[in-house]
């Protein structure tokens, strides 16, 4: 079976390695077009490495785009996160068409940062979907799903690297033996049609610690690599990463004890002790350290939230 990798970064990486691995003919390998400043993408340098013919459309809107991927005369392509819009006549080029990973179970979560809402959401389940995407955003009939836990204290890399990035690749893998062997559901109706849920963004991740004690604790978590959640305190932007649900009182937005462990900040409920920051232009530190270099003291208090100004 002829196939065509389409992805970036290392899920694609890892994709192309499993392929290769087992001896699949892959015929091509596509990629996001590289940036100026930038490494070049994973993807792309393990294809080399390995003689395969790489691709980097800035579009596949083109009628060049659509030639490329018709010229592959391939069987099936495996989009392997994937972020350029890919049209349908692009998309239904080879004999079996395109099939897609997305890390939720779709309806749920469709979007560019469908593992950061369930886990700010507090929900206790999340997973992934294969899927034959159409011009919708995250939508197509449905070709294997797998689910799997959001432990209580894991944050965004946990929930991705040690879940869902292992099991997404062998997912891919395991959907591409369906197709071989004619499981297509390619006219199965269900679609992932579910509301469309955006970028979990820097402005939205403000820490308001006025709020449930929980709801802060699952911002910070599903903000935990990135984009990181913050407050402002003596002046200083600060990101907090590990942290940890803890008893204690006072104003919201207090620190109410300063220990090795961290500092403990008060909010609805109860309180945040935060483990790990990063203050601009810095590295991620103990925020024990951190709060000593800044002469942080107990009764100092987070800025009051402030949402985020109207768009347009």
């Amino acid at each position: 079976m002829r196939i065509v990798v389409h992805g970036q970064d290392a899920f694609g990486k890892a994709v192309l390695e499993k392929l290769l691995e087992r001896g699949e003919n892959v015929v091509a390998v596509c990629c996001a077009p590289d940036k100026a400043g930038k490494a070049e993408d994973p993807l792309k340098v393990f294809a080399r490495e390995k003689g395969l013919p790489v691709h980097q459309p800035t579009s596949w809107k083109t009628p060049e785009a659509l030639t490329l991927m018709q010229s592959f005369k391939s069987d099936v392509c495996l989009m392997a996160y994937v972020l350029l819009f890919v049209p349908q006549p692009v998309l239904d080029a080879p004999k079996f068409g395109t099939f897609q990973y997305h890390p939720s179970l779709l309806p749920a979560h469709r979007g560019p940062s469908s593992i950061n809402w369930p886990i700010a959401m507090g929900k206790s389940h999340t997973g992934l979907s294969i899927f034959w995407p159409n011009e919708g955003l995250d939508e197509g009939p449905i070709l294997l799903q797998k689910t799997v836990a959001i432990g209580p204290d894991e944050s965004l890399g946990d929930v991705y690297f040690k879940k869902l990035f292992p099991m997404g690749v062998d997912a891919m893998l395991e959907s591409l033996d369906l197709v071989k062997a004619g499981v297509l559901l390619k006219h199965d109706q269900r679609l992932a049609d579910g509301s469309y849920e955006s970028w979990f963004k820097k402005d939205i991740v403000q820490l308001d610690w006025k709020n449930d004690v929980a709801a802060l604790y699952n911002t910070i978590r599903a903000a935990n690599p990135a984009p990181g959640a913050w407050g402002t305190i003596k002046g200083v932007k600060l990101d907090i990463y590990d942290s940890a649900k803890v008893a204690g009182s006072g104003k919201p937005g207090e620190i109410v004890a300063l220990s090795a462990n961290g500092m403990a900040v008060a909010a609805g409920g109860g309180a945040i002790l935060v483990k790990r920051v990063r203050a601009p232009g810095g590295q991620k530190i103990a925020a024990a350290e951190w709060a000593a270099s800044a002469g942080v003291r107990i009764g100092d208090v987070f800025d009051a939230y402030a949402a985020p100004a109207p768009k347009g």
